[in-house]
């Protein structure tokens, strides 16, 4: 099979890998007719985050289940198929509490990476959730969003408390601050602030539910958004980036007694007890239980009253990932979806 493997900062190669297998009886095998390019990818890509050797890429998937192991009996083949980026069983008591991420038996769900024609699945009737038949091809991209973006743009909105009577801001404007402002908006929030430079992804922040557009970063965005909000700050602030600046951004742009929900995988970040201390918010995030918000979000995109896919505004075949990372490196594009 045909798959995409970084070799080092700014070397992605198309190469030829072994099509994977069954391991462990509770495996999955699914063929993957789109995955996609995550904004973490991007960190080793810029050489930020460290790389031990060559790596397989891809860590959010759809796709057909063509095999299983002799322990899974839930999915089965030929189903249609959505899931996390980590593996869990969906049975212990931290994913009963809605925690799925962290599973006493949590693992990388593709680790044989999603960015490829076939990936293996672990854990598969706990991580993997079909949908009710075959679907039609323009939901492919929202079901692909479903896997990662939306889920962890959902989490942030949903640890930030956001809803009803509440003014939400969102620090970020790659695919999960704007997935964010959606989730706020379908968790009841009337006023979004994006927090955006970029008239795209204004436009498309917008087209999700935002109300107002902070251009302002730093202690400008922060004043800005008190401004809007009588000098208060905002109830619900999304962290979406996961740097020290947009973290601290957040933190400042929260009224007392606000929340702070922060998703951004993080680089360099440190926190400032003191400021927290004397802050009145709360802080909750991390990585996203995506698993929990999966059988909502199928029923959502397929009965079409959301639309995530539109953060995927460039699209490539598989072939030609190594474009799709130097368009997102240079924002050229929000989010690259790749055709298997």
């Amino acid at each position: 099979m045909r798959g995409v493997i970084m070799h080092g900062p700014g070397d992605v190669r198309v190469e030829e890998r072994e099509r994977p297998q069954i391991v462990q009886p509770t495996d999955a095998i699914i063929r993957v007719p789109a995955s996609c390019i995550c904004g973490s990818d991007l960190w080793p890509y810029r050489g930020i985050e460290e790389m031990n050797g060559p790596n397989p890429m891809g860590h959010e998937y759809v796709g057909i289940v063509e095999e299983v192991g002799d322990d899974v009996s839930i999915i089965k083949p030929g189903q249609f198929v959505v899931g996390s980026f980590f593996a869990s069983d969906n049975t212990c008591e931290i994913c009963q509490a809605g925690y799925q991420t962290h599973c006493i038996h949590r693992q990388p769900a593709a680790a044989t990476g999603a960015q490829s024609q076939y990936v293996r699945i672990a854990l598969a009737d706990g991580t993997l959730v079909a949908t009710p038949d075959q679907p039609d091809p323009e939901l492919i991209p929202s079901l692909l969003a479903a896997s990662d973006v939306l889920g962890t743009g959902w989490f942030a909105a949903v640890a930030a408390q956001a809803g009803p009577g509440k003014t939400v801001a969102v620090v970020g404007d790659g695919a999960v601050g704007l997935l964010a402002v959606l989730a706020a908006r379908q968790l009841g929030t009337e006023r979004i602030i994006a927090m955006s430079r970029h008239e795209p992804r204004q436009k498309l922040a917008r087209e999700f539910g935002a109300t107002d557009i902070v251009e302002e970063r730093g202690d400008e965005g922060v004043a800005r958004v008190k401004e809007l909000t009588g000098g208060l700050g905002a109830h619900s602030v999304v962290e979406a980036v996961g740097t020290q600046e947009s973290m601290m951004q957040a933190i400042r742009s929260t009224r007392p007694s606000g929340h702070v929900g922060y998703v951004g995988v993080f680089h360099d970040v440190e926190l400032p007890v003191a400021e927290l201390f004397f802050s009145g918010i709360t802080l909750h995030g991390g990585p996203a239980p995506v698993r929990r918000f999966l059988p909502e979000f199928i029923d959502l995109i397929w009965n079409r009253q959301i639309d995530p896919g539109k953060v995927f505004d460039l699209e490539l075949p598989l072939d030609q990932a190594a474009a799709g990372y130097q368009a997102m490196d240079t924002r050229q594009a929000i989010k690259v979806l790749l055709r298997s």
